[in-house]
């Protein structure tokens, strides 16, 4: 399977004559297409996903439900993300990766237009959790639908500008949402709107995406079934330590941002949900993170990158037990460059560690990630109830330092990550 503008990526295209690699090159017009692509697509998904988290106070008080129950609007849509991204992969065997791309982020946007009208929280959740599971095509398929478009050694950069397009997203869904339900007054339809201009949002990067994307110029076939894909992985230490590190990593990050906005509204800061979703910016920390990371990585181990950015996640996470609003922004913005530099890592590494069954290890991956941000989202909301924000601060510390214990334990195979195969 070939394509490309102008029939092919070979030739001038991918910068080397012959084409003997006919993906695309650093720098080249469809190596640039692409990213434009992929970026508006993690926009789009990351956006749609995360926009209830920066008004979950206002869907609380709306709803008539408590902090942690509120939380299921985000956690019911990345459920969807875990459950869905094994089946998108699947599909995608059938379809193509970027058909299959195509299709996932068409069925979701038009679930996110539908959702903020709909009435009952229990039939809310469900269009959440419908709107995660047709998202989960593109978290499923990104980076491989990267390396069947880009060449090997673009890969990391390119992983990288697709990484930063889903922070660039959770940041414009939280602070759109956050400030057209300020604006509105925090009646019921305040966040309502909110959310409705994020899907508007979306819809437009989604249409970039589907108009944009190039074709693969090559196709990486499944050298194993699904079942036996699975088992190989499941037998793979290295991907096994990615995926928990996914999980225990992203789950502190998604309890953090879900219960910190209850956190500021309070004594001793007092802050509006307007206010509030401003510090979202912190996640611009994040977009930089990302592909500043893999200069690092062609010259530190990963494991140090890694323990480096878990590091600087632990000192952020200190800063905002402070009562004082410039050490918890200052907090904020570290703990989520760490956050964001890490994953960028491990979802760059996963491909690279797995095996035979490589076409299933970044969908695992998600799985992880996602089951965290399901499962430990909530836990921190059951942690604030219990003991404010300094035991929510608590629990994700911990997660913090599991994830560090495997990135010791298991170590990435070579010193730097220079290539990223084929």
């Amino acid at each position: 399977m070939r394509g490309g503008r102008g029939g092919g990526p070979g030739g001038a295209e991918s910068g080397e004559p012959g084409g003997a690699d006919p993906r695309a090159a650093h720098g080249s017009a469809t190596y640039r297409r692409a990213l434009i692509a992929l970026f508006c697509a993690g926009l789009a998904t990351f956006a749609q996903m995360y926009s209830p988290q920066g008004i979950l106070p206002d869907l609380a008080r709306d709803f008539g439900v408590t902090a942690g129950t509120s939380s299921w609007a985000v956690g019911a849509t990345t459920i969807g993300v875990a459950l869905g991204v094994i089946p998108w992969a699947r599909a995608s065997e059938r379809l193509g990766r970027i058909a299959t791309m195509r299709l996932s982020m068409s069925i979701a946007l038009v679930i996110g237009l539908i959702a903020p009208a709909i009435p009952s929280f229990s039939v809310f959740l469900a269009a959440r959790f419908v709107e995660g599971v047709a998202l989960a095509g593109l978290p499923a398929l990104a980076v491989t639908a990267i390396a069947e478009i880009v060449r090997p050694q673009a890969l990391g950069a390119a992983v990288g500008t697709y990484i930063a397009g889903t922070t660039i997203g959770g940041l414009i869904g939280r602070i759109v949402a956050g400030t057209v339900a300020d604006w509105a007054g925090h009646t019921g339809a305040g966040w309502r709107l909110g959310m409705a201009a994020v899907a508007a949002l979306a819809a437009v990067a989604t249409v970039v995406f589907l108009i944009r994307i190039p074709p693969a110029a090559v196709r990486r076939p499944a050298p194993l079934p699904m079942l036996a894909a699975l088992a190989d992985n499941l037998r793979n230490p290295g991907v096994l330590a990615l995926v928990a590190q996914a999980f225990l990593l992203m789950g502190g990050f998604v309890a953090a941002y879900n219960y910190l906005a209850f956190r500021l509204q309070g004594e001793p800061f007092g802050l509006t949900l307007a206010q509030v979703s401003w510090l979202f910016l912190a996640y611009l920390a994040g977009a930089v993170s990302s592909r500043w990371v893999w200069r690092i990585a062609r010259r530190v181990p990963p494991t140090g990158v890694l323990l480096g950015c878990i590091g600087l996640m632990l000192a952020g996470l200190g800063l905002t037990l402070l009562p004082w609003l410039p050490a918890v922004i200052l907090g904020l913005v570290l703990f989520t460059g760490g956050f964001f530099g890490a994953h960028s890592i491990a979802s760059g590494l996963i491909d690279r560690r797995a095996g035979a069954g490589r076409v299933l290890a970044p969908p695992l991956y998600n799985l992880g990630y996602y089951a965290g941000s399901s499962l430990l989202g909530w836990l921190g909301g059951v942690a604030f109830a219990a003991g404010g924000w300094g035991a929510t601060a608590a629990m994700i510390a911990v997660s913090a330092l599991a994830a560090a214990a495997l990135a010791l334990l298991i170590r990435p195979r070579g010193a730097v990550v220079s290539d990223f195969g084929s």
